[in-house]
């Protein structure tokens, strides 16, 4: 059993300086976890520049921790993005690193009662956050650790699935917050595949992408089995890799018979996928990957109307 599992990583764009509950904080040198910060001391501004002069991203957190972190960032969290003091990026990096936190505990235990409530706040705050903020999406750019990008990648679907239904459909408050939670764990399949098949460098093999291919229903299965979640909610995970012309997994469904809101969450997830660095491949441009999908889109994998939509949120909401 990898020792990685027992960290946390923590972006420092998302300390705050003198802001910040008393745990102790590593650095990763070598493959080994040395200690930078006891609890007993403050995190200071001089902190801040020491590991940006260093090049350092990430500072970490034993997990056994992140109960304490993850009460305070979110306790504090609403707070923290009303502060006239912070500039639009060092609010999406707070959130996204929350998020991100939340995400996780999520996917350990999905059916725990405590988790949902803490999803439904989350999803409340980022969809404030990305109505609000004409910089949001930008700002929610995908700096995370390489062995959390499944956490990462879902918070960012999550932002962008909101925006696109905020924007083009009138949905009543609970259904809003059911897209967001969809969205939040609509890779929870994942978790039933091997950290192998996930993280290998190179093109998987016939079995091993028929394994990947598993993780909407399994997904799907267990959540229904589990947990109390709607068919909104339920949908998106199942149905967020099907595609329009029918071609997609795991039912093949085709055209409007594919839920809206799995369509929307669709488009957001290979959107993300596409910008986002990936172990082995660098991120797209924003550029690129429209032009990709736009590609995509005119082969029949999207329904051309919602593309055209998602195309004009985006590009409005990604400033060059």
């Amino acid at each position: 059993m990898s020792k990685d599992r027992y960290w946390r990583a923590i972006s420092i764009d998302s300390i705050l300086p003198d802001h910040f509950p008393s745990v102790a904080l590593y650095i990763r040198s070598g493959g080994n976890y040395v200690l930078y910060k006891d609890p007993d001391r403050m995190f200071t501004m001089d902190d801040r520049h020491r590991l940006e002069r260093s090049f350092t991203e990430f500072l970490y957190v034993r997990s056994g921790d992140m109960e304490v972190l993850n009460e305070f960032m979110e306790d504090n969290l609403t707070e923290m993005l009303a502060r006239a003091d912070l500039g639009s990026a060092a609010k999406g990096k707070i959130l996204y690193q929350t998020s991100v936190n939340c995400v996780i505990d999520m996917f350990e235990s999905p059916e725990t009662a405590a988790n949902l409530l803490r999803c439904r706040n989350m999803v409340q705050n980022i969809l404030q956050y990305v109505i609000t903020d004409p910089l949001a999406l930008k700002s929610l750019q995908s700096v995370v650790d390489h062995n959390f990008y499944i956490f990462a990648h879902s918070v960012q679907v999550t932002a962008l699935t909101l925006l696109v239904h905020e924007r083009l459909f009138d949905l009543a408050a609970d259904e809003v917050i059911d897209v967001g939670i969809g969205s939040l764990i609509h890779d929870y399949g994942m978790t039933f595949i091997t950290s192998e098949v996930l993280e290998k460098n190179d093109a998987l093999s016939d079995i091993e992408y028929y394994k990947v291919k598993q993780h909407t229903q399994k997904g799907y299965e267990y959540l229904k089995r589990h947990g109390k979640y709607s068919e909104v909610v339920l949908n998106i995970v199942r149905y967020h890799h099907e595609r329009y012309d029918g071609n997609g997994y795991p039912t093949g469904a085709k055209g409007d018979d594919i839920p809206r809101s799995a369509q929307v969450a669709a488009l957001c997830d290979v959107y993300s996928a596409l910008i986002m660095d990936r172990a082995h491949r660098k991120a797209n441009s924003h550029g690129d990957a429209i032009k990709i999908m736009r590609e995509e889109a005119k082969n029949g994998a999207f329904n051309q109307e919602l593309f055209n939509h998602f195309v004009e949120i985006i590009n409005e909401k990604t400033p060059a």
